[in-house]
């Protein structure tokens, strides 16, 4: 499938619709509670997020908006934060303007910018405040909420055919044409091409696939992805990497976020590391080192190999912050983390660092290979801590800076 090659936009310091896919994550707390929004933003930038996304709905959002990017800043937090406006963005923008000023690029809905004779001029107004600020804009249309008006016209079209459209691809098309003309809308207004991206979310991993190679076939805008409303859990991640994966290695996307329902009370940085993982299984980016594990069978009774795996897993996420300052390229190691002789030692040699854990009925040691060597052999009860200590002393060793 050939698509239009892309006009790159600069949000921050990120440059949206080049050769590297960003990721993106938005908060959940109220934007308005500074304190909770900017511990937030730093966890999800901790965990890898590129950009993020906040919710100004109100007053005493878009005042917070200021102290929250200025906080971040001193903390050498210095990650892009994005608005996200419906119904009130131009009032909110016009009343705050050092919320327009902050923020990094704002995130409008043409389905709920305004309603009657007030949606072009409500519309109009968000866009001039870009264009004052030298911001871009995401023009983003959601099934949810697409322009009732415009559907209705579509449908009522699609109806005079002799040979009517379905309902569902008539939707589509309208989620497409809400996007592009609001884009051409913005355009014409004075805001530059480098400064728009795009998205249409819907919830439906097919809907999804069919909207955005149309996209990728009809605009040279970035454009955003996402399966809207994913889900909690693995039907989450399932659907999102279902729809994003196909469409990823079509080079369609330029933006990605994970939006899964988070358990309660659990960490909103799972969505992060979904789409990290997601595109680093894809070959396409490393954020950080893999760990490749066997699945268990009858040879691994004991749990042993499946809490190493664990342990190191979580060592690398806890450690991979300070890493990625002190140990340029570490991103790229690879640890293997297995549970017997059949395939333990020849994917531990694959590995730039990987151990043969014993299996049932073997003899108890693990031998540990770095870059294809065989370099120890663990034994006893402390094979877990002493491992991560090899795998710490490896990513000095290798990775520190010159």
């Amino acid at each position: 499938m050939k698509n239009l090659p892309r006009v790159p936009v600069k949000v921050g310091d990120c440059i949206v619709g080049g050769n590297e896919v960003i990721v993106q994550s938005m908060t959940n707390t109220d934007t308005a509670d500074v304190q909770s929004t900017v511990e937030q933003i730093y966890q999800l930038w901790q965990a890898g997020s590129q950009l993020v996304r906040v919710t100004v709905d109100k007053e005493e959002a878009a005042a917070a908006i200021p102290e929250i990017i200025d906080r971040l800043g001193a903390a050498g937090c210095n990650v892009p934060v994005i608005g996200d406006f419906h119904y009130n963005g131009h009032l909110l923008l016009s009343k705050y303007p050092k919320c327009a000023e902050k923020l990094a690029k704002y995130r409008i809905n043409p389905g709920n910018v305004g309603f009657g004779k007030k949606k072009d001029t409500q519309f109009a107004q968000i866009i001039e405040i870009a264009i004052k600020n030298n911001k871009p804009v995401r023009i983003g249309a959601n099934w949810g909420s697409l322009d009732q008006k415009l559907l209705a016209k579509m449908m009522d079209e699609n109806n005079q055919l002799a040979e009517p459209h379905e309902a569902q691809d008539v939707m589509e098309e309208a989620l497409i044409v809400s996007a592009l003309e609001s884009a051409k809308q913005a355009e014409d207004l004075g805001l530059s091409a480098d400064k728009i991206i795009i998205s249409c979310k819907v919830s439906g991993v097919q809907p999804l696939i069919n909207i955005y190679q149309k996209l990728a076939q009809r605009c040279s805008y970035p454009l955003h992805l996402g399966l809207t409303e994913a889900g909690m859990g693995s039907k989450g991640i399932v659907a999102s990497t279902a729809a994003l994966s196909i469409l990823l290695q079509q080079r369609i996307g330029d933006t990605i976020r994970i939006s899964l329902t988070p358990e309660p009370n659990q960490s909103r940085t799972e969505e992060v590391i979904v789409a990290q993982q997601l595109l680093q299984t894809m070959g396409l980016k490393s954020f950080t080192p893999m760990v490749t594990a066997c699945p268990g069978c009858g040879r691994t009774t004991s749990t042993f190999f499946q809490e190493l795996a664990k342990k190191t897993t979580e060592f690398i996420r806890v450690n991979m912050p300070q890493w990625r300052i002190q140990y340029p390229g570490v991103e790229n190691m690879s640890v293997a983390v297995m549970g017997c002789i059949v395939n333990g030692p020849g994917e531990s040699k694959h590995a730039d660092i990987g151990i043969s854990l014993p299996g049932t009925g073997e003899a108890p040691t693990a031998p540990v290979f770095i870059q294809g060597k065989k370099t120890h052999t663990l034994r006893g009860e402390n094979i877990a801590d002493e491992f991560l200590q090899i795998m710490n002393d490896f990513v000095e060793s290798n990775y520190g800076k010159q």
